[in-house]
């Protein structure tokens, strides 16, 4: 499955992308998110286990993602039951107080019969995470809109 979301934000390059990298706050603004552990950071790199728990659907996923702040973080697979797992944020700046922000994720679940009921809860996770995003950027940095696409 591949997921790809954009939108524009009315807020700097860098102060978005530090929304996006910290994951620790992600259970305070994605409902699907039950947990969040940073297990390391640095200029370079930031590794997280995230627990999901969204409509009877429940695991732990541990990544570990390369970064280049303020325009680039991947999003690599450790731990989890994907048999592929991987992604990218890519934040371009328009200007002093504006940026895009572009999410894609590629994923496939490791059990078929896992993977029927997990492609379509978890789609529905993948598929909102960028209106998440943009909506937390406005509620951390003060309302200045987002549009989607």
């Amino acid at each position: 499955m591949e997921i790809r979301r954009s939108a524009l934000i009315g807020h700097p390059a860098a102060s978005t992308f530090d929304v996006i990298e910290a994951a620790e706050h992600y259970p305070e603004f994605l409902p699907w998110c039950a947990g969040a552990t940073i297990l390391a950071r640095d200029q370079a790199v930031v590794a997280a286990t995230l627990t999901v728990d969204y409509r009877g659907l429940r695991f732990d996923l541990t990544t570990r993602n390369p970064k280049q702040r303020p325009h680039w973080m991947a999003i690599r697979l450790e731990q989890g039951p994907f048999r592929r797992f991987e992604g990218e944020w890519r934040i371009a700046e328009l200007g002093a107080a504006a940026c895009k922000i572009e999410f894609a994720l590629r994923y496939e679940f490791d059990s078929t019969l896992v993977g029927k009921l997990a492609d379509t809860v978890f789609g529905r996770i993948a598929d909102t995470m960028i209106d998440a995003f943009a909506q937390r950027t406005d509620d951390v940095l003060g309302q200045a809109g987002a549009s989607r696409t």
